[in-house]
C-alpha cells in the first residue's frame, strides 16, 4: 500500500528540488509522488522533473495559477491510495518518513490524521530551535509518551489554545479528508480549519513521536509576511469565531471557550507588538493590539 505524496508547487526551485530529493531518498520505496505545479512562471521545475526516470513520479502543470487552496483540492482529488500527505515545497522528508507513517497506519488504521515527530530547519537547512516551536511543543502539545490517539473535545480544546501541528508533515486517510473541504476565505489558517472540521465530525488524531520530518521556517513564507503587518490575525480572529460556534453546536463548551480565548494566538500577537512599534507601523500596531486585547 503506497503512501500518496503530493507536492503543490509554487516557490523557490532550490527548496523544491531538495523536497523531491528527500522523497527519492526514502529507505522504504513504497510511495508515489505527484508534483502539482500551479503554473509557476519558470519552467525550471518542469525541466527538473522531466529528468527523473522513476515510474512512481508524476508531474502535472496547471494551465493557469489557481492559488494554494485550489491546488490543495487538486491534490486531494488526485489521490489514489488509502493514505496521503500534502508536502510543502520547501520541507524535507527524513529517510525514515515513509516507514514511520506506514507502520503507524498499520497499527492505528482508524486514525484519520497522523502527526509524526518533526524537527525545524531554517533557510540554510540547519536544524534550529525557535521560541514559537518550543512553546507549542512543550506547553501546548498534549503530554504523554509513545503513540497517542486523541479525539473529541479534548483535542479540539487543545488545538484552539494553540495549533502545534505541522500541516505539511501530516498524513491523512484519503477517505476521511474527502469528507470535508478546505474553507474559502482563510488562506493562512485553512490547514487548521480543515483539521478542526475533521475533529468536529469525530475523526481521530494519532501522535507518533518518531522524528521523520523537517519543517522549514523562513521569513519569506506567506504566513511570516502576514505576521509583520498584522493582517494574518484578522483571518485568525474570524476563524476562531466560526470554530467556537461549531463547538457550541456540539455541546463542547470547553472547546468553544478555548476558541474564544485563543490564548497562543493572542500571545503571538503580543510578541510582535514591539517590532511594529519600533518600525512605526501604526496600522500593524492597531491590528495587533485589537487581536491581542480585543474580543
Amino acid at each position: 500500500m503506497p503512501l500518496d505524496i503530493f507536492v503543490p508547487y509554487w516557490g523557490d526551485s532550490g527548496y523544491m528540488k531538495e523536497t523531491v530529493r528527500s522523497v527519492l531518498a526514502q529507505e522504504n520505496g513504497d510511495w508515489l509522488l505527484t508534483v502539482v505545479d500551479d503554473a509557476y512562471p519558470s519552467t525550471e521545475i518542469a525541466d527538473y522533473m522531466a529528468g527523473i526516470d522513476d515510474a512512481r513520479v508524476k508531474y502535472v502543470r496547471k494551465d493557469v495559477n489557481a492559488g494554494i487552496t485550489e491546488n490543495y483540492r487538486t491534490c486531494v482529488a488526485m489521490a489514489t491510495q488509502e493514505i496521503m500527505v500534502i508536502l510543502g515545497c520547501d520541507d524535507v522528508l527524513l529517510p525514515n518518513y515513509v516507514d514511520v507513517i506506514l507502520d503507524a497506519h498499520k497499527l492505528f488504521p482508524d486514525a484519520a490524521i497522523i502527526q509524526p515527530g518533526v524537527e525545524v530547519i531554517d533557510e540554510n537547512s540547519q536544524v534550529v530551535s525557535t521560541l514559537v516551536d518550543s512553546v507549542k511543543q512543550t506547553i501546548v502539545r498534549p503530554r504523554g509518551r509513545g503513540k497517542q490517539v486523541i479525539s473529541g473535545e479534548a483535542i479540539a480544546s487543545n488545538l484552539m489554545h494553540g495549533d502545534w501541528l505541522y500541516w505539511p508533515s501530516l498524513t491523512f486517510r484519503t477517505d476521511k479528508i474527502r469528507e470535508v473541504d478546505f474553507r474559502d476565505g482563510f488562506p493562512i489558517i485553512q490547514d487548521l480549519a480543515l483539521i478542526m472540521d475533521m475533529i468536529y465530525k469525530g475523526d481521530q488524531l494519532l501522535i507518533d513521536p518518531d522524528v521523520c520530518f523537517q519543517y522549514r521556517r523562513h521569513s519569506n513564507s506567506a504566513s511570516s509576511t502576514k505576521l509583520i503587518d498584522g493582517s494574518r490575525f484578522a483571518g485568525e480572529r474570524e476563524y476562531f469565531a466560526v470554530s467556537a460556534a461549531q463547538a457550541e453546536a456540539l455541546g463542547w463548551h470547553r472547546a468553544a471557550r478555548s476558541a474564544r480565548l485563543r490564548l497562543m494566538s493572542r500571545a503571538h500577537s503580543i510578541s510582535l507588538l514591539p517590532k511594529a512599534v519600533i518600525n512605526r507601523n501604526s496600522t500593524a500596531v492597531k491590528a495587533l493590539v485589537r487581536h491581542s486585547f480585543g474580543k
